[in-house]
């Protein structure tokens, strides 16, 4: 495709056209365009067709759909990063909108070498928004499933807790569907389709990379909690989502999880408050726990073994990427392979990973990036590097692992390093946004 045709190339503003919400279909858009080029249109369903029937639950969903509308927005934008945008949103909001665009494209501007500094600007109106209604939102929570360790054991801390709970994932993975059934409940299930010009832009040399995508699910589901009609949205991002995977050469942070960190999640909770509901949450309720906790406990849940996977390569819009629940070789492998040694055998990691990643000397590289041996941290969603040095510190100390090939390889090298022990992550506690009725109630 020659550059006179290809309308992102010297885009100058990203515009937000438009968004609406058809109650008799359940279907809604977000159409986004660059300068005066074709509409991107970006659709979702949310089945059953649900409508609000209240003006003030109406409200609400317009300001969910608004904020929804500007958030997604960071899947088209990055495609040219146009200097200009056409929307104007009050200080807070517009505050919030770029920092999620430069921290949650901070890897896309790493890898593409781009600087997003100064140059995301959203126009601040004058005018603030009218306060938030309390809509009185049913005492109910909606669990986002993702197919892995850390939701399952969210669904059950919840369900022990003796909380009305509903598990919804947004796309069409078979996977979260079987982890949903195990646990023996229904899944809802939001359908989310990019707007199909996307891939085509992609593949003519469009910009790309990695975007903030558990913002833009954590948007769809405060829809969907007015939609239906609950109090609760409830993620499971532990701590170790604060840690930065590198530091670039300006000495920046660029983190991977941004929109599954701490900061993130406080200042979409500013938002939703002071625009959408006073009375709905939005929390990790994991957030105070390291990651080699929530693997210790999910290390007891053996109903779940067999049934769900951290590898990302199960998990695209465009469906999984491999054949079986797990690949074997990626940091998501590796990492969940690390975190549940300690509590699981290797004969038992074996019967559902298909292999023992920590007796394979192929695998040596990534173990040490996991624990920044040398080498950075990959770019996924794994563990701290004091988790990832603590866990491999623990497996010298265990009969079962100790002479794994990368026990034996790695753990001599810990050595001059500051190793927490395992046992001093499992009982630290750090800060959190959950609701005080919630914590009560649950088992942290």
């Amino acid at each position: 495709m020659p550059p006179s045709s290809r309308p992102w190339s010297d885009a100058s503003c990203f515009r937000f056209v438009r968004h609406s919400y058809n109650p008799d279909t359940g279907e809604a858009q977000l159409v986004y365009a660059l300068d005066d080029g074709p509409e991107l249109v970006e659709t979702l369903h949310f089945p059953g067709a649900p409508a609000p029937e209240a003006a003030e639950s109406r409200r609400a969903l317009g300001k969910a759909l608004e904020l929804l509308h500007l958030v997604a927005g960071v899947s088209y934008y990055k495609t040219a990063i146009p200097p200009a945008m056409d929307v104007d949103a009050e200080d807070s909001l517009a505050g919030f909108l770029e920092r999620l665009y430069v921290e949650g494209l901070a890897e896309f501007a790493h890898h593409n070498q781009v600087e997003l500094q100064g140059r995301v600007a959203f126009g601040a109106a004058a005018a603030e928004p009218v306060p938030a209604p309390r809509l009185g939102l049913p005492e109910r929570a909606l669990v986002a499933m993702g197919g892995g360790k850390d939701s399952l054991v969210s669904l059950e801390c919840l369900r022990e807790a003796g909380l009305e709970i509903q598990p919804v994932c947004v796309g069409d993975s078979e996977l979260i569907e079987a982890t949903v059934q195990a646990a023996g409940m229904s899944l809802l299930r939001i359908r989310r389709r990019l707007a199909p010009d996307l891939a085509a832009m992609n593949e003519a040399g469009a910009l790309n990379g990695h975007v903030p995508v558990t913002a833009i699910n954590s948007a769809i589901l405060l829809c969907a909690a007015v939609l239906y009609g609950y109090r609760y949205v409830v993620f499971s991002n532990e701590r170790s989502a604060d840690e930065a995977t590198l530091t670039d050469a300006r000495g920046r942070p660029v983190n991977h999880q941004y929109s599954k960190s701490l900061a993130f999640e406080r200042s979409l909770r500013q938002q939703v408050h002071k625009r959408i509901a006073v009375d709905l949450e939005y929390f990790s309720l994991l957030r105070p726990l390291e990651e080699v906790t929530v693997a210790e406990r999910f290390s007891g849940l053996h109903e779940y073994h067999h049934v769900f996977s951290s590898c990302n390569r199960n998990f695209h819009l465009d469906g999984k990427r491999i054949a079986g629940r797990w690949c074997g070789d990626c940091p998501k492998c590796r990492f969940t392979t690390l975190a549940l040694a300690p509590w699981l055998s290797p004969a038992h990691l074996e019967s559902f990973m298909g292999r023992i990643l920590l007796d394979d000397p192929a695998q040596e590289a990534g173990f040490r990036a996991l624990c920044r041996l040398g080498v950075d941290k990959p770019f996924e969603c794994v563990g701290t590097v004091d988790e990832c040095r603590a866990a491999l510190q623990s497996l010298a100390e265990n009969p079962a692992w100790r002479d794994a090939a990368i026990a034996r390889r790695l753990v001599p090298e810990l050595r001059g390093h500051s190793v927490p022990g395992l046992q001093d992550l499992l009982s630290r506690r750090g800060p959190h946004c959950i609701p005080r009725e919630i914590l009560d109630r649950v088992d942290l």
